[in-house]
């Protein structure tokens, strides 16, 4: 079992919502905290104009668009929405009380476009885990919260499988900072079911120490297409024979072909089947609103509705079952563990992962440098951005020929991770110029880079005692984010300062 059961029941903070049982999970299932009643998703990924505009949408913190979309949730039937993006800004407070009193679960994806593992360079520091811990605060005061996930389709391919170390990392020291809280909310990886990839990714997650393994596991899968499909030819045996004596819940947090129109869902019908039942807790059909990619079940349209051709199909393919599960009371886990998979062709990432990213390591080894960066924060702007990326990347790839850069340099395949690696693109290649600086014995323009650099007085005569730095959330559950007030939502505020890391991050690892 991952979540304690007690805990889950007993402790929380205080929700403003109305009253909502917790859920729980017990090895491979999920129940209700206070009846003991098995709980299966019937649930769809709710996303509302997520095209409309340039910026992240944040649809839980839009009173009117909860007005307006909660009848059409309610008739549906659901009992869970999954949530690709919200921000730990605003009120949530009204939205989340509606779909509590609806009875409606909400299952939240904590990265959104710009803050996120990026695959093909991923990097990972403690400006990303602030915001994680950031979106953790902001949800984790209502009982309908139920789920975070720590990643969706980030690895999709062998060459890029390596990025899962390090959004295990993420599972890890959020499923730590949601204990320090007192929460006991689960938190799970969303895959695409690749399938040269498949069996590796999904023991990955569910492989090693406790404490680093996801607490279930969501497979975005549209394989069964149109009412001529069956259990078989769709593919749903093999899947459901993948997961069979599995030790964690797994849901279908994506599906519903659309290859054959209009949807009938006869997919439905099986996902809440005995034949799946057993090893699935339900799923999230795609989706509630209509985009050009014809997924969706309703039109919006400013504040109003309506529904397409496939809203009453898949109401009548809900209202069709009624899935028969266990009591909690009376169920005993018998699932089996896994083991990591080895490193191969087609798996690339070590069971060592990165290091829990820590601002105070950062601050203390920027500290110690005596040649940094004239900028005090990553650009903004796309066109800063490319250039701040471009000079980075070059001065990596013309310092880090010569001088070891190890100390900032992180390999997954390997499990080695520099002591440095977690700090974000502007302090890492401050200590790639300080490197050369003191190479070249501080001759004169060796801390230039093309007016980028400047010579400084450190702080700190070494940085022998700065890997012993740990931030205070380690203990007290604080934010981990150099930018911790959370007051402001600006395009310039903390969530860009986060992507533009990342970005620059992924344009120096091209040329580590």
């Amino acid at each position: 079992m991952r979540i304690s059961i007690a805990s889950a029941a007993l402790v929380g903070l205080a929700s403003q919502v109305a009253a909502i049982d917790p859920l729980v999970i017990k090895g491979s299932k999920v129940f209700n905290s206070k009846t003991g009643e098995q709980f299966f998703a019937k649930g769809i990924d709710y996303q509302p104009d997520i095209l409309s505009t340039n910026q992240i949408r944040d649809p839980l913190a839009d009173k009117a668009a909860c007005s307006r979309d909660l009848p059409f949730l309610k008739d549906l039937g659901v009992n869970a929405i999954r949530v690709y993006q919200t921000e730990p800004y605003g009120n949530h407070d009204d939205c989340m009380k509606m779909l509590a009193d609806a009875g409606i679960y909400v299952m939240l994806d904590l990265s959104t476009p710009t803050e996120t593992i990026i695959r093909d360079s991923p990097a990972y520091d403690a400006n990303l885990l602030g915001y994680y811990q950031r979106k953790i605060d902001a949800f984790g005061k209502y009982d309908n919260t139920f789920a975070f996930l720590a990643g969706n389709e980030v690895a999709n391919a062998a060459n890029n499988t390596d990025a899962s170390a390090f959004v295990k990392a993420v599972v890890r020291d959020t499923k730590a900072y949601i204990k320090s809280k007192g929460l006991s909310i689960a938190v799970g990886y969303a895959t695409n079911d690749d399938a040269s990839i498949r069996w590796q990714m999904q023991t990955y997650f569910d492989c090693g120490p406790a404490e680093e393994r996801a607490d279930f596991y969501g497979l975005n899968n549209y394989e069964w297409c149109g009412d001529k499909a069956t259990f078989e030819t769709s593919g749903y045996a093999n899947i459901v024979k993948n997961y069979t004596d599995w030790d964690i819940p797994v849901f279908m947090t994506e599906y519903g072909c659309n290859a054959i129109r209009p949807r009938t869902f006869p997919e439905v019908a099986a996902i809440y089947s005995n034949k799946m039942t057993d090893t699935f807790s339900g799923g999230f059909v795609y989706e509630y609103v209509e985009e050009p990619n014809k997924y969706g079940l309703v039109k919006i349209s400013g504040s109003s509705g309506s529904k397409t051709e496939d809203y009453d199909n898949f109401k009548k393919a809900l209202a069709a079952v009624n899935p028969k599960g266990v009591k909690m009371s009376s169920y005993s886990p018998s699932g089996k563990e896994q083991s990591c998979p080895d490193i191969s062709n087609d798996w690339i990432a070590s069971s060592t992962l990165p290091p829990t990213p820590s601002n105070a390591t950062c601050d203390c080894m920027m500290k110690s440098l005596s040649c940094v960066s004239k900028l005090d924060a990553v650009p903004t702007s796309d066109s800063e951005l490319k250039t701040f990326g471009e000079t980075v990347g070059s001065i990596f790839g013309t310092v880090c020929g010569t001088i070891d850069c190890g100390d900032v340099s992180a390999n997954a395949k390997s499990g080695k991770y520099g002591k440095y690696s977690g700090c974000n693109a502007l302090q890492r290649v401050s200590w790639v110029m300080d490197a050369w600086y003191k190479n070249e014995r501080g001759v004169d323009g060796s801390c230039d880079f093309d007016g980028f650099a400047t010579v400084t007085s450190p702080e700190l005569s070494s940085d022998s005692k700065c890997s012993d730095q740990k931030d205070s959330n380690s203990a007290d559950g604080s934010s981990s984010g150099s930018n911790s007030d959370s007051s402001e939502n600006t395009t310039s505020g903390a969530a860009s300062v986060v992507a533009s890391s990342v970005l620059a991050a992924a344009a120096l690892a091209a040329l580590l």
